[in-house]
Order: structure tokens, then sequence, then C-alpha cells
């Protein structure tokens, strides 16, 4: 009986895997499964020799977010769904999550069809403190710049910035900056198949002046620690699944069991209405912190084994 193929799927920038996941497929193969990497756009690939595809590297996706969602959904089996990541190529899904009570970074919208003026623009942003531009749909951490309201230049910047990304048909999001980042940093929560698996503490990304709209490039995330989910956070990660997959019910029309999840999140501080703010759910391409730790490329890998072999 030959081994059930399983195919992870990657973009042209990382052919053989983002190097945080290159021990996988030895670890795929030590448990039965016959691993493949292959671009996701290569027109050269037969998906449907592909057996279970699962959606890794794929870091480009949002260049072409349309021809992405086609790919995915010509793939007779693929992690996590097609439809769910549909939807989660566009952030605006943080304004479901927090009508059905997540708590997220107060965010601003800014829509191509608003026809916003420079000056309409300031308007919108803070008057205080840092915050940050962002286009709605982007992978990476592309096209994200922290700026300081009270600086002139900073927030011409910003304007300019924002004018960019509206100009090219793309939505806006104007956050403000937590302070408490900056101290604490960042956590990501990870889950496999539903269930909480580790936490991991990250530096800050975005320090101050920070921008990536010019030099398009991926933000490197710097990880600090890594541990298992602990009572708190297996507290908040009740909360999170709950409107979490309540929302995929009321998107796709059934729940689904996500192969792999990973949600960034702030706690909240002394100022916070909240213990913690949800700042993005990755259910594509996030990184899996795979290389931190022998044991979380087990865990994925002992994951995607109980998908295949279901």
């Amino acid at each position: 009986m030959s081994a059930p193929i399983v195919t992870l799927a990657t973009s042209a920038q990382f052919p053989n895997l983002d190097a945080d996941e290159a021990n996988l497929p030895d670890a795929l193969r030590d448990r039965g499964m016959e691993p493949r990497i292959a671009v996701w756009d290569d027109p050269a690939i037969n998906w449907e020799e592909a057996g279970v595809v699962v959606v890794r590297s794929v870091r480009d996706y949002a260049r072409d977010r349309n021809k992405f969602i086609r790919w995915a959904r010509s793939i007779p089996r693929i992690l996590n769904s097609a439809n769910t990541m549909a939807w989660n190529t566009d952030k605006h899904y943080l304004k479901a999550l927090e009508k059905l009570d997540l708590p997220v970074i107060p965010t601003t919208w800014l829509e191509p069809e608003q026809h916003l003026s420079k000056h309409q623009i300031h308007s919108r942003f803070p008057s205080q403190g840092d915050f940050v531009v962002k286009p709605a749909i982007s992978s990476g951490g592309r096209g994200t710049g922290r700026y300081t309201a009270t600086d002139a230049a900073s927030r011409s910047d910003a304007i300019e910035h924002a004018m960019y990304e509206l100009a090219h048909g793309r939505a806006v999001m104007v956050q403000r900056y937590l302070d408490v980042i900056d101290r604490t940093g960042e956590t990501s929560l990870i889950y496999f198949n539903g269930i909480p698996s580790y936490t991991v503490e990250k530096e800050p990304m975005l320090h101050p002046r920070f921008s990536s709209v010019a030099s398009g490039d991926v933000v490197e995330e710097q990880v600090l620690s890594s541990v298992k989910a602990n009572e708190e956070t297996w507290r908040w990660g009740e909360q999170i699944r709950i409107a979490l997959h309540k929302y995929i019910k009321e998107v796709v029309g059934r729940d689904e069991l996500l192969l792999f999840n990973r949600v960034d999140i702030v706690r909240g501080d002394e100022h916070s209405d909240s213990e913690f703010y949800v700042m993005e759910v990755s259910l594509i391409d996030g990184s899996l912190y795979l290389g931190t730790s022998d044991e979380h490329l087990e865990l994925f890998a002992d994951a995607i084994q109980t998908r295949v072999f279901w």
C-alpha cells in the first residue's frame, strides 16, 4: 500500500519552504506519508495528484488574492478549507469578530470607494500617540507603517501611505499603536486541530518610524520564548475559539475543524478595557514557529497525520 501524499503549498519566493518549516517533510515521512512541495501558482503542477494539500509559505497570495482563492477552491482536499481562507485574506473579518464580542484593537477603516481627500484622511488619524497604517489585504506585514500623530513629517508620510494604498484599490486600516507592545511584545497562540498547543512571545515588530511600504519586505518576527498554553491562555483561547467558530459557521455555512490557527494578541494594560486584544487571526500563511522547538514541529506533523489518516 502506497503512502498517502501530502503536498505542502508554498510560493516562488520559498520554493523549498520557509526555513522555519524546512524539517516538516522529514517529519511527515517519518509518520508514513509521502511529502511533496509545490508552488501554488506553478502551472506545471497537477493538483489532482497532490493528495492532501497543506497551505504554508504562500507569502505572495495578497498580490493576486482572487487568483489565490480560485486556486484554493480548485483543490480537491485542502487545509485549511478554501472558503475559510477566502474570508481570512481580508482583515475586514476583524469587524465581524468584534461584533461577536472579541476584543480587537480599535480600527478606522478607509475604503477606496469613499474617495477621501488628504484632509479627510488627516482628520481620521489619531490626534495623540503612535498609530499604524496598513492595507486590509496583506501578507507577511507588507505595506505596514508606524507613525507619530504629533510629528508633522510622520503624519504627512502616513497620509501619503494611505493615499497610495487607496489609489491602488486597497482598503486601509488605521489603528492606534498600543504602548504596551513596546513593553511586553506580542503573543501568538497556536492551535492544531482546534487544540491550543503552545504560546510564542515575540519582540515588537514595529519599532518607531518603521515602514515596509517602500521595500515591500516581509516583516521579520523575533521570537523571545515559547511555552505550553497555560491556564490564562486556555481561558483566552476558549473565548477566541467560540467567536471564531461562530463566525466560520455564519460565513461558510458550517463549522470547520481548522488544521492550524494562529491568533496574534497583545495583552491589555491598566488603561485597557480588556485583558487582551486580538490583532490578527492567521489561517493561511502565518508562521507557526516550528523551528523554535522540536516539539512544535512534532505537534504540527502529528496534527497533519491525524487529518490524513482520519
